[in-house]
């Protein structure tokens, strides 16, 4: 029991006082075991961007020594979450929401800027599953074309702001392309047009850089919303752990679009991330394995003649325009999950980094 209640203490569940019942209580001879639905995980699965590798070693101890509080609300431990991530991010608690991945978060910030009516301006092609429920929200989408390379046009993204425009999204990196804005320039991009809209920038893929989040600079800037996730990095993708870091009063204004802010994330998960950042080791791991595996998959796919962009996160761009067989066909063939065509013009796709053995054996699907 001490053992028990020293772990409660390093994952922060210790104060919870949750009148935990011996699972022994509810046990008897008629108990029947439960089979886990079969989940065929044969594919290998370079689709949606997730970790390879698993989540971190202490987030599944984590996870597995919280399930037995899972009969309790998450009351008094999403706060401490809430601290860590605030910690994280060089903020404080008040600038902090959660929600379940930063999926529900981007669904809360569509819900938010759409209230005013008018329209958001997107780059064209980016990460854009969560704009679908926009023309039901009366709210318009207005895209901007990447330059050549790939990247963020922010001067026609600034220029296409207009009096009805209330919110901007920029993914960075971006998904699907992995390309990432100067720093510099983004800050003076957000400093202009925050003074006429919202600023959403969506960080799902930042740890995989060195760059510094822009997290700093919202305690000042009451129109920039920034959006991150549990789910790439650290790999909890199916736990469903995300966040808003925002101005105290902007977090405030999305928490009342929620009935029950912070608590749509589970105990087990809520554990699983608070576990997963003291673990810098695993973080540094995945990061060192993912440039050397993104690196093999680019010389590989430049070999085939096949043109990539340089990429700032776990995944690839590239071109099949040089491609002569059925690069879809290829995958099916071969057991791979890969994407679709993001731009028909030049044919880009995207591959996901999974492990060494993963990406030599999608190089030789598509050989």
């Amino acid at each position: 029991m001490n053992n028990r209640r020293n772990w409660l203490k390093q994952v922060g569940l210790g104060t919870l006082g949750l009148g935990i019942i011996p699972f022994e209580t509810f046990a008897n001879s008629e108990t029947t075991e439960y089979i886990l639905p079969d989940i065929d995980k044969s594919p290998i699965l370079l689709r949606s961007n997730e970790n390879p590798y698993a989540p971190s070693p202490l987030a599944i101890t984590a996870m597995s020594k919280s399930i037995n509080l899972s009969n309790r609300y998450g009351w008094d431990l999403l706060p401490q979450l809430i601290s860590a991530v605030a910690k994280k991010n060089n903020v404080s608690d008040a600038n902090i929401l959660l929600g379940a991945g930063s999926t529900e978060i981007l669904d809360l910030v569509l819900q938010y800027t759409a209230l005013k009516k008018g329209n958001f301006i997107t780059a064209e092609t980016t990460f854009d599953y969560w704009t679908f429920p926009a023309d039901k929200l009366g709210f318009k989408k207005i895209t901007v074309p990447l330059t050549t390379d790939k990247k963020h046009n922010l001067t026609a993204m600034l220029e296409a702001i207009d009096a009805d425009t209330k919110m901007v999204y920029i993914c960075n990196p971006n998904n699907p392309t992995g390309t990432i804005c100067e720093r510099e320039k983004l800050v003076s991009f957000i400093n202009e047009a925050t003074k006429k809209t919202i600023v959403f920038v969506d960080e799902a893929y930042i740890d995989f850089t060195k760059e510094q989040s822009l997290s700093n600079l919202v305690t000042v800037n009451k129109n920039l919303i920034i959006t991150k996730t549990f789910s790439k990095m650290y790999g909890l993708a199916g736990a469903r752990v995300g966040y808003a870091v925002a101005h105290a009063s902007t977090i405030e204004e999305l928490s009342i679009l929620k009935s029950s802010p912070n608590l749509s994330v589970s105990v087990v998960s809520a554990a699983a991330a608070m576990a997963s950042l003291q673990d810098e080791a695993f973080v540094q791991k995945v990061h060192s394995l993912t440039e050397e595996v993104k690196k093999y998959t680019i010389d590989q796919l430049t070999k085939l003649n096949l043109k990539c962009i340089p990429s700032y996160s776990n995944f690839v761009y590239f071109s099949l325009d040089n491609y002569k067989k059925e690069y879809f066909k290829q995958l099916e063939n071969h057991n791979i999950q890969g994407t679709k065509i993001y731009e028909e013009n030049g044919k880009w796709t995207r591959i996901t980094i999974g492990t060494m053995k993963d990406m030599q054996q999608f190089i030789a699907a598509i050989k």
